[in-house]
């Protein structure tokens, strides 16, 4: 360890945050490297290693021969002070060594908040934060995740994107910038090679071009870049890469247990939801290989907890064997299974039952919106009598703990459909009175709501953000028709919600403001401690830039979008039929009552869809 980092520990909050040497890493023979990663996540430490995909990532690249893959996480603000003080650059667990002496640095960006830590961490690094002031072959500068699916906004900074999912995409990546290494090839001809493999975008390739009044006119595809990238996914999931062995961090973090990953995508099609458009089509795992995939990443790390993950975990089709397999084991260790992600329209008490004897947690339903009108406009597919019916079995099963989350802001949404939220609040109060098996303990009903955020690649990536004043006066309506002792209400600040927004659906230009936002002091602007809106207003006037052009502006079907580059498989025809059926309330059915024509299928190249 650097004599300089053993010297400032002491002062800084939690310290076992940056000093590795946690159980299941991986250390290599720097003799036997002929390649190295760092594998980013531009947050702390405990935020980053709860993260699935970095454990999946860090054990998938770790299996290439010659190729070391290490972690590196973002300060907390004390010990970036330290670190500045001391001109300590910015390391990787795993060696120490600093980013720097990487040939690849790769960013997993699951969040729009995220995007100035990016800025801060290669700056902490002593890396130059433009791709264009990057000259030099190594160390390349990339991102995969979410939020990539858009990445106009991160365009000026980064080498290339990966669109889609990961694990095949970094294998051929760095394979190919092991030739580039052998061979001497200059960055632009790496560039220009990367962007050949299926998913990668590469921003310098295209030259956006915007009309008088602002709006895209064209984002123009440079000689050598292909017309649209298309997302990568892993087809045949069954047997796609799993860590039973990840490490296990030296300090509390906020998922601290095993995570079994059920399936990708989802059958639902509610149009709000980016998540369950961009992992489209339903790829899941063998009930029997995810018993041995659990019981052996329980061995090898001691957790006394699994939890399965998955956007709709009781929709995976085999889960009641699943969950006895687990229990069979996990039982007799007093290991706890949990089941997050349910659906109040195929709650099962029995089910919740057996995985609940190790330990009693809440329950969590996500209605999304009061009425029945407003959830069939965005095709949450749930009925009122169905979530009343769950929450009367669980109060007779003798559960007192129910979350319900909701937005505001949801397209044609009106006062009635918000004050139908208190409304339903009420209802599932009253059936706790009417049918609790055990009063005495009393009961606990969370509301929750956060604002609308209209993303890419959605139905509703056309769609306005309600302005902040528009969704501060929606929740004090809530907010003073919430009486009720045993209801309590919380609410996702409206601030936030509209720089998510702007980021979201950013073109190339919006990269200046968050320039200036890091320039003047922004970092971690995921966390209420360091988000300062003021700063965000401020670089965008700096910028001469409207950040309600991007937010609350809607579009009309034959806008040049920022993500038009981008093919995620659903049709942007499709996309726009679903949202003309919001405004009629018209539902769609789930893949598994009867196939939309999405377009995702056409991903598979001849693989299974299990929707």
């Amino acid at each position: 360890m650097d004599k300089r980092l053993r010297r400032i520990l002491p002062r800084v909050q939690k310290p076992a945050r940056y000093t590795g040497g946690e159980y299941n890493q991986i250390i290599k023979d720097k003799a036997q490297v002929d390649l190295r990663m760092a594998l980013v996540f531009p947050d702390t430490y405990e935020i980053g290693m709860s993260n699935l995909g970095i454990r999946i990532l860090y054990g998938a690249i770790n299996e290439m021969p010659g190729v070391w893959c290490e972690r590196c996480f973002a300060p907390w603000g004390d010990m970036e002070d330290e670190m500045r003080r001391a001109s300590i650059p910015l390391w990787a667990l795993e060696s120490g060594d600093p980013l720097t002496a990487f040939d690849a640095i790769g960013f997993s960006l699951g969040y729009e908040m995220a995007y100035t830590n990016v800025l801060n961490m290669l700056d902490l690094a002593g890396i130059p934060l433009r791709s264009a002031e990057r000259s030099s072959l190594t160390p390349l500068v990339f991102a995969g995740g979410t939020s990539c699916v858009n990445p106009e906004p991160m365009a000026d900074f980064l080498d290339f994107c990966f669109i889609g999912e990961g694990e095949e995409m970094d294998k051929e990546l760095l394979t190919l910038l092991r030739q580039a290494k052998n061979q001497n090839w200059s960055k632009q001809d790496f560039l220009s090679e990367a962007a050949k493999i299926e998913g990668i975008y590469v921003p310098s390739l295209y030259e956006p071009i915007y009309n008088d009044d602002g709006t895209l006119k064209e984002l123009k595809a440079l000689e050598g870049a292909p017309e649209f990238v298309k997302r990568r996914i892993v087809t045949d999931f069954d047997t796609a890469y799993f860590p039973t062995k990840p490490i296990v961090p030296s300090t509390e973090i906020v998922h601290d247990r095993v995570t079994l990953e059920l399936f990708r995508g989802c059958i639902r099609g509610c149009r709000f939801c980016q998540a369950g458009f961009v992992y489209r089509p339903v790829r899941s795992r063998d009930k029997d290989r995810l018993v041995e995939q659990g019981i052996e990443s329980l061995e090898s790390t001691g957790y006394q907890e699994i939890t399965l993950s998955s956007l709709s975990t009781s929709d995976y089709r085999p889960l009641s064997g699943l969950c006895d397999g687990l229990l069979d084991f996990c039982v007799p260790h007093s290991i706890g299974l949990s089941l997050p992600s349910l659906r109040a329209d195929n709650f099962s008490l029995d089910l919740m039952s057996k995985v609940q004897q190790v330990r009693k947690s809440g329950l969590t339903f996500a209605p999304e919106a009061g009425t029945q009108r407003l959830r069939d406009a965005i095709n949450k597919n749930v009925l009122e009598e169905d979530l009343l019916n769950t929450c009367k079995i669980a109060f007779e099963g003798g559960w007192n703990n129910i979350k319900l989350y909701f937005m505001l802001g949801l397209p044609t949404e009106t006062d009635e459909d918000v004050l139908a939220i208190s409304e339903l609040a009420m209802k599932v109060l009253w059936l706790w009175k009417s049918h609790a098996s055990n009063k005495a303990r009393g009961v606990n009903i969370t509301v929750s709501t956060s604002c609308f955020v209209p993303k890419p690649h959605t139905p509703f990536q056309w769609e306005a953000q309600v302005d902040m004043e528009e969704y501060r006066r929606r929740v004090k309506l809530l907010r003073e028709n919430m009486r009720a002792k045993a209801i309590s209400y919380n609410w996702h600040d409206a601030d936030t919600s509209l720089i998510e927004a702007v980021l979201s659906r950013g073109d190339r230009r919006v990269g200046a403001v968050i320039e200036e936002v890091w320039k003047t002091g922004g970092k971690l602007d995921s966390w209420t401690e360091y988000f300062s809106f003021e700063r965000w207003i401020k670089a965008f006037e700096n910028c001469g830039i409207d950040p309600k052009f991007y937010a609350c502006r809607e579009r009309t079907s034959d806008e040049v979008l920022p993500w038009s580059r981008v093919d995620i498989g659903v049709k942007p025809e499709f996309l726009w039929s679903e949202r003309e059926k919001c405004y009629r309330a018209e539902l769609s059915p789930d893949c598994r009552n009867k196939c939309t024509n999405c377009g995702a299928l056409s991903m598979m190249n001849g693989g299974r869809c299990d929707g």
